[in-house]
């Protein structure tokens, strides 16, 4: 989930499905198709996605999958949140873990898939976008990518398989980029972890041509080295210094009070957004993050991170306070509950973590 833009009804022609499936040359290509959300997904792009996997596992005429978003603006701006919020509102957590459910198999599906799926990052992939590339099997990022985990930002955590990879990027890139929703250059994803090849722009349709009618080599990792450039160097892994000792401390107030007290300018620029987001999502973010890394697969951090979604729904009111202020109102105000970190619970993210809702997420 992240803060998408408002769902609208012509973001593609009439006649055009929000998810194009078509196969030629022994590759099956999935656009997302709503580019004026910046293909936000709902759940009907949720199932047509599981379908065609479904359609073209066991189908000898696909051997290769890619995945790509309509337009110039990204692969995907990631779920629709106004929804979200007003399921949350409701009370319809009901409808809620529906969504969730079908999302995370989805997830779940793209890593397992026994056919290499390879992955388009171009432009901006953020919350459910990281749940459809990050977990691909070659996953592209370009000059224009953007890619983050922006969910705390809305009062939230981050799900879609997220915590997994950031459990796992060097160092405490993890802390930092879960907790501060920071976003990525193609660079940045590279070094944290979050992509594989860097391919520019200009060169996406010779790649896709070539994956499409490809002969010599064959190994689909081969044909997308062909077009892999060297980026510039992350400016992450410049900032390892002041972001490993600062997010190594063992709690949220902590983390402020290393950044406040180091010399670089970014740092005490990431204390203060710190302290504008909500405390509550900030703690357990932490708390998943550093737990994941103890987890033995990306199931089992996705079940995690259902409990952890469904507690944000059902029992806490920043989430819904969050996409008011920053999507709906955008007056960028939020009314966080509790204000602080100072007022917030020692075992707030200890609750989280021991949520269970009563529908599970394999059932």
């Amino acid at each position: 989930m992240t803060d998408a833009p408002e769902p609208r009804a012509s973001e593609s022609r009439a006649d055009e499905p929000t998810v194009l499936v078509r196969a030629s040359g022994g590759l099956g290509r999935l656009t997302l198709n709503r580019p004026r959300a910046i293909n936000a997904l709902d759940i009907g792009m949720i199932h047509l996605l599981h379908q065609a996997l479904d359609a073209w596992e066991h189908d000898t005429e696909v051997d290769l999958v890619v995945i790509d978003g309509a337009g110039e603006r990204g692969l995907c701006a990631g779920g629709d949140v106004r929804g979200l919020a007003e399921r949350v509102i409701g009370g319809r957590a009901d409808e809620s873990s529906v969504f969730f459910r079908d999302e995370y198999a989805l997830n779940a599906r793209i890593a397992e898939y026994p056919k290499p799926i390879v992955a388009l990052a171009d432009g901006i992939t953020m919350g459910g976008g990281i749940g459809i590339a990050g977990h691909a099997a070659i996953r592209v990022v370009t000059e224009r990518s953007q890619l983050a985990m922006p969910e705390t930002r809305i009062g939230f955590t981050p799900d879609v398989g997220g915590t997994w990879l950031l459990g796992r990027a060097p160092g405490r890139l993890g802390e930092y980029l879960g907790l501060t929703g920071a976003v990525m250059d193609g660079s940045d994803a590279i070094y944290a972890g979050f992509a594989d090849h860097f391919v520019p722009s200009a060169n996406l349709d010779g790649l896709r041509d070539a994956l499409e009618t490809r002969a010599d080599p064959s190994s689909p990792t081969e044909l997308v080295l062909l077009f892999d450039e060297t980026p510039e160097r992350s400016k992450l892994e410049d900032a390892r210094v002041w972001i490993d000792e600062a997010f190594a401390a063992d709690t949220v107030p902590e983390i402020v009070a290393r950044l406040r007290a180091r010399p670089e300018a970014d740092a005490s620029g990431t204390a203060d957004l710190l302290e504008q987001l909500s405390p509550t999502g900030l703690a357990v973010t932490l708390a998943s993050v550093r737990r994941s890394r103890e987890l033995p697969g990306l199931r089992d951090a996705l079940e995690q991170e259902y409990g952890l979604v469904m507690w944000f729904a059902t029992t806490q009111p920043d989430l819904a306070e969050g996409i008011r202020a920053q999507v709906i109102d955008k007056d960028r105000s939020p009314r966080w509950q509790p204000a602080t970190l100072a007022d917030l619970s020692p075992d707030a993210a200890a609750s989280a973590l021991a949520f269970r809702f009563p529908e599970p997420l394999w059932g």
